[in-house]
């Protein structure tokens, strides 16, 4: 079933707020926050991470229906992705080094920025090429 595709954007802008909040105060603790949703983004996909519940519950009934749809799939992956990176980031922010904390952070940060700001999604991306090469590779 598709989904809104106004939501993994929200989610995105929230997420871009997230971790420029995290690059500028080095808060471990926040980052932990953002690797937890995440998580649950990956795991059960885009609408059961916290900004994906806030979408539905509070963005959505004052914003209408959706006209856009897309896969669940992509953004879902994305989520994996922003897991991954998070995950690092949140390592070098604990126990170092902190470059690599700081970078990976960033790293994410851009990707959610690109998705926020222009509806470009780098995991999205990613997934539709691994596909493809899955594909070829049959």
């Amino acid at each position: 079933m598709d989904i809104d595709a106004r939501g993994p954007r929200f989610g995105a802008a929230v997420t871009t707020v997230v971790l420029a909040v995290v690059l500028i105060s080095g808060n471990a603790w926040l980052l932990a926050w953002q690797t937890l949703a995440f998580a649950l983004g990956a795991a059960g996909g885009v609408g059961r991470s916290p900004y994906g519940w806030v979408f539905r519950k509070v963005v959505r009934p004052r914003i209408g229906p959706p006209t856009e749809f897309e896969a669940p799939e992509p953004p879902r992956f994305a989520q994996a992705v922003g897991l991954l990176f998070a995950g690092v980031g949140a390592v070098g922010l604990t126990l170092g080094p902190d470059w690599l904390g700081l970078a990976a952070t960033g790293a994410a940060l851009a990707a959610a920025f690109l998705n926020a700001a222009f509806g470009y999604c780098l995991g999205c991306e990613m997934y539709l090429l691994v596909r493809r090469v899955a594909v070829r590779a049959e």
